[in-house]
């Protein structure tokens, strides 16, 4: 079995042997340790691309901007609306993959303008075990997945960030905010802001690892169960029942199970 290191230099030899990339970047643990690899080994023949859009919170898009400059990266910003992609706002069990291959073949026409032969996007080796129809989309359109090919699975990207002094060795996991509605459930702008407000509210109190999923008018809170304490305070449950409601929601619950990666896909 492969050591970390060697998992890194693997990662380094087939980012060196593509010659030239552009990197899929959300600001997340995973894109942004390709990012920086990739510009270390790479230089200038390294991008950034990070797509605009309204199931991507602000907060990420301003994050990702900031480390390019940071770092003297190359950053392309893709205008990538979701919901005029043709069913998607129905929410449908394929909804990742309608988005992954919408958005992959708007950066590919950006490559191939600018004669950048590679696009290299930031899936890691544990996503292989979850429901990810936007890998079906990635083999599709010949996207290559660096740290898959490494075989390097979610907490190493986390080590091997942290020695490397990046900001987001122990960022929470993300994902967009049209993952927390239930499959069959139309999405709206309007809803996914109510998502997003809800979160960034959860994330100001201080709460670390949060999802805001959406059944309806009903808002169910995913936080870590070391977290549950706090939340059940009287001073912060009062204000997040009332601001909740105010966002446009009925009923604001807690999920006992806490926090899990995927948790919609149980109705699949």
């Amino acid at each position: 079995m492969d050591t970390l290191y060697e998992k890194k230099q693997r990662l380094e030899n087939y980012l060196r042997d593509l010659g030239s990339v552009a990197v899929a970047f959300s600001s997340g643990v995973d894109s942004t340790f390709l990012l920086k690899t990739a510009h270390d080994v790479l230089g200038d023949k390294a991008v950034a691309v990070t797509a605009r859009s309204c199931s991507f919170p602000v907060r990420e898009l301003n994050e990702a901007k900031s480390f390019c400059e940071a770092e003297g990266i190359e950053q392309i910003i893709v205008e990538s609306e979701e919901l005029s992609i043709e069913g998607f706002s129905r929410n449908p069990k394929n909804r990742c993959y309608l988005c992954k291959h919408e958005l992959f073949t708007k950066i590919r026409r950006i490559t191939e303008e600018r004669g950048i032969p590679y696009i290299v996007e930031g899936s890691n080796i544990d996503d292989n075990g979850d429901y990810r129809p936007g890998l079906t989309a990635v083999a599709e359109l010949d996207i290559k997945s660096p740290l898959r090919e490494a075989d390097l699975t979610k907490a190493e990207i986390r080590e091997l960030s942290k020695e490397m002094g990046l900001p987001t060795w122990e960022k929470p996991s993300f994902a967009c905010l049209a993952s927390r509605f239930v499959y069959g459930e139309t999405i709206t702008e309007e809803k996914l802001s109510m998502v997003d407000r809800a979160e960034q509210r959860l994330l100001d109190l201080g709460f670390r690892q949060v999802r805001v999923r959406i059944h309806g008018n009903i808002a169910r809170i995913e936080i870590e169960r070391s977290e549950f304490e706090k939340i059940v305070q009287p001073e912060i449950s009062e204000e997040l029942h009332q601001y909740f409601q105010e966002l446009g929601f009925l009923y604001v619950t807690l999920d006992l199970g806490g926090y899990r990666m995927g948790s919609m896909n149980k109705t699949l």
